[in-house]
């Protein structure tokens, strides 16, 4: 069940929305993108099949979206207000910091400061839709830490074949930067959504627990 709790920030209070394994062996921080919150189906589908797999699930409300508003501030508000969070989560497992689209970027940029052990970035907006000058990529590949990229096939915002080739990627076949698919793609909705809960599970065993995790 959804524990959700508020947590000041120095930008108005932000919400945080715990789905608790009863074994932890890891957190897993969760960001919301810019243009949706917390529902967003990637982040949903992550908080309710990991706790039972031993990772504890923490989405992130931002609090632009806890008061209301339809846009999100400069980035450099949103760092804050996730440092500020992530500081009051008092995780006693491997923290692994991450997010979709916005909150991937934030996510990265923050990753060292919250003292994470590894970082997930989910349809990560490599650039503007139409615009692969402007690359976002330093971002990325500033992160020392274990990453993994879980990308949609049809992103505009970057195609998997846009990244850099030594980038751990997992690829959703047929989904968009929402991780949506065709009724007739090459995967249904669950299978999309079961291959982004299956890498992160995964990938979080190998790289932050060191344990094999028996489903």
């Amino acid at each position: 069940m959804t524990a959700v709790s508020v947590v000041p920030t120095p930008h108005g209070d932000a919400r945080l929305l715990r789905d608790r394994a009863r074994s932890p062996i890891a957190t897993l921080l969760l960001g919301h993108g810019a243009g949706g919150g917390t529902e967003s189906r990637d982040l949903v589908a992550l908080a309710e099949a990991l706790p039972a797999q031993g990772i504890s699930v923490v989405r992130l409300e931002q609090p632009w979206r806890v008061a209301g508003r339809k846009l999100a501030p400069r980035p450099e508000v949103l760092d804050q207000c996730l440092v500020a969070a992530a500081r009051q989560l008092r995780a006693r497992t491997p923290l692994v910091s991450g997010g979709r689209s916005a909150g991937a970027r934030s996510a990265a940029r923050t990753a060292p400061e919250i003292g994470a052990a590894a970082y997930l970035a989910l349809a990560f907006p490599l650039h503007p839709p139409g615009r692969p000058e402007r690359s976002r990529v330093d971002e990325l590949e500033a992160v020392r830490l274990p990453t993994l990229v879980i990308q949609g096939e049809r992103d505009p915002f970057g195609r998997p074949e846009e990244f850099p080739a030594d980038v751990d990627l997992t690829v959703v076949p047929g989904a968009d930067h929402g991780f949506a698919v065709a009724k007739r793609g090459p995967v249904g909705q669950e299978e999309a959504l079961a291959i982004i809960v299956e890498a992160t599970l995964e990938w979080i065993v190998r790289e932050v627990s060191g344990n094999r995790i028996t489903p």
